[in-house]
């Protein structure tokens, strides 16, 4: 089936996991909205209390201990790395560069107070508030791994010391809650009875523009169907009720983004610029899908100009370079990993290049060392990449940055 043939659809629900390795993906079907696909985030809830126990800090969480009471007592990350006993290493869990996938880590992390350790003279505990953030290897941990204590490490593997034990990260948590999904106007392309009541169903989500082009992903789908009624918006077309919904739901106001690409992407420069950063997190992915492929790049040598009245946050600087080398909904990257990728060709612009960064004062007030503390959602998480980050990339690859 075309991604035509169903008029005013806007979803393509492909099954791409229960073939065998080498089967075509299978398309399930195309519909015109999907109810609980844009959710708003829960209110972030309260920050959890942790103990290190028989403590002996270094570095920077040592350095805490000396601003105790104060905001420079924080830390935006501690991994936790068991130290197994020998030869007990629990079943499942395997060795990576520096560590183990029994690690935990705890973010956003304030020191609130020490004491001496009743475990061994010179050692101390620390209450930590802060919030937990599983691995995704990992899944959720209840039980605390089997060892001698744990190595704490900062996000670039900086030691921060040893411990002897931890409370408080190990434990049940409350599960999240389930979001119910329902297919509007879908039409079935797969035969029917996977629409059966109780039936599993895994597929991509594919949002699709007015003009019947891919427009982007929207995540996964994995649910049950629990019922499937004659939808009223037109004869063949059925709603279907899920018991699930989407891995990572999408923000609420991403709907009006992919609406700008349903209708073709936008046409003016920094229509981005009127949103908050998650949604900006969001602009870079269907900017992505929307460059058409086997494009040339602009040749080397090219000047390209980057408005930075509104780069106020690292998201916003993707937009805008996206913007700077492929015009209004361009791509270069959206995080740090792909902007590398972008500067060794395929999106636009060979290097070396000239980038002119006008309005650079905003960059340079925001884009510096420090950390977005956590407002709203755990899944947007991060350090901040910091503005010489980015020169330190361009200039890897030859870009002359110019600020004006």
């Amino acid at each position: 089936m075309t991604t035509s043939a169903l008029s005013g659809a806007r979803w393509l629900l492909l099954d791409e996991y229960t073939g065998e390795v080498g089967e075509p993906d299978v398309t399930l079907g195309m519909c015109h909205d999907i109810d609980g696909l844009f959710v708003d985030p829960d209110p972030l809830p309260p920050p959890e209390t942790f103990t290190l126990l028989g403590c002996d800090p270094a570095g920077p969480l040592l350095e805490a201990l000396r601003h105790l009471g104060t905001e420079r007592a924080w830390l935006p990350s501690i991994a936790l790395t068991p130290v197994h006993r020998p030869q007990q290493r629990p079943d499942g869990c395997r060795e990576y560069e520096h560590g183990c996938t029994c690690e935990e880590e705890l973010i956003d992390v304030t020191v609130v107070s020490r004491r001496p350790s009743a475990a061994r003279d010179g050692l101390v505990d620390l209450d930590l508030r802060g919030y937990v953030r599983l691995l995704p290897e990992c899944g959720l941990s209840e039980e605390k791994p089997d060892g001698t204590g744990f190595r704490l490490s900062a996000l670039d593997n900086e030691k921060l010391g040893e411990c002897l034990d931890v409370a408080g990260v190990f434990r049940v948590r409350p599960a999240a809650p389930v979001r119910p999904v329902t297919l509007i106007g879908f039409r079935p392309e797969a035969p029917l009875p996977w629409v059966s009541e109780g039936r599993r169903i895994t597929a991509s989500l594919i949002a699709v523009q007015r003009d019947g082009r891919i427009a982007g992903g929207a995540g996964v789908l994995s649910a049950a169907v629990v019922s499937a009624q004659p939808s009223r918006l037109g004869d063949g077309l059925l709603d279907i009720a899920l018991n699930g919904g989407v891995e990572e739901p999408l923000p609420s106001g991403a709907r009006e983004i992919f609406q700008t690409w349903y209708d073709g992407g936008p046409v003016e420069p920094n229509l981005w610029a009127r949103y908050d950063r998650p949604l900006r997190h969001e602009w870079p992915g269907l900017a992505a899908c929307h460059r058409p492929r086997g494009l040339p790049d602009k040749p080397a040598g090219t000047t390209y100009h980057l408005d930075g009245r509104f780069v106020t946050d690292i998201d916003a600087f993707y937009c805008a370079v996206g913007e700077a080398i492929n015009g209004p909904g361009g791509y270069f990257g959206r995080n740090l990993h792909a902007l590398h990728d972008c500067l060794y060709g395929g999106w636009g612009a060979a290097t070396p290049f000239r980038l002119v960064w006008h309005h650079s004062d905003v960059a340079r007030r925001h884009l510096v060392p420090g950390y977005d503390r956590l407002t709203h959602d755990l899944r947007y998480w991060g350090p901040n990449v910091e503005l010489d980050d980015l020169l330190e990339i361009f200039s890897e690859r030859g870009v002359e940055v110019e600020f004006r």
